[in-house]
């Protein structure tokens, strides 16, 4: 085992900074979602039109709704792969613990009311868990902002 490789595995609980390519890939996807969330919005409850048999649906709806569901796909995948380094390493340490298992309970809130109004919904219940969803998003992005920024505090 090189000295190098033996730093690794003995790193201390303390750091806990995500790798550089890791973060991008999680913040990039994160942000995808807010902004296809965010035009879905705009097109969903500002874009409409009244038509003959009432309100036309905006073209951009359906395509907000199909790019947030591929990042959905890349943000389960990027904020999984933190799991094992970043959450493990950042319950050991005990730093950041409130807001860390916020942004879990947040982002679990946000995956399963996403699968529920995909697969489950009623169109009698759909605004009540799309109005749930895109409130809870709305604050995860607040949330993953005072995250980072507890977390760059508790560093120095």
């Amino acid at each position: 085992m090189t000295s190098q490789s033996k730093a690794r595995t003995t790193a201390t609980p303390t750091n806990l900074r995500i790798p550089g390519w890791s973060r991008r890939a999680v913040y990039t996807s994160l942000l995808a979602l807010a902004g296809t969330g965010f035009l879905w919005l705009l097109a969903h409850h500002l874009l409409r039109k009244p038509g003959e048999f009432g309100e036309l649906v905006h073209p951009l709806e359906p395509w907000s709704m199909k790019l947030h569901g591929a990042a959905a796909m890349f943000a389960l995948f990027f904020t999984g792969s933190i799991l094992h380094s970043h959450i493990r390493r950042a319950i050991r340490s005990g730093r950041n613990r409130f807001s860390g298992w916020a942004m879990v309970l947040v982002l679990s809130v946000l995956t399963l009311s996403g699968y529920w109004l995909y697969y489950f919904t009623s169109e009698e219940t759909r605004p009540l868990w799309s109005t749930l969803h895109w409130v809870v998003g709305a604050a995860l992005c607040g949330l993953v902002l005072t995250h980072v920024w507890i977390g760059r505090r508790s560093r120095s």
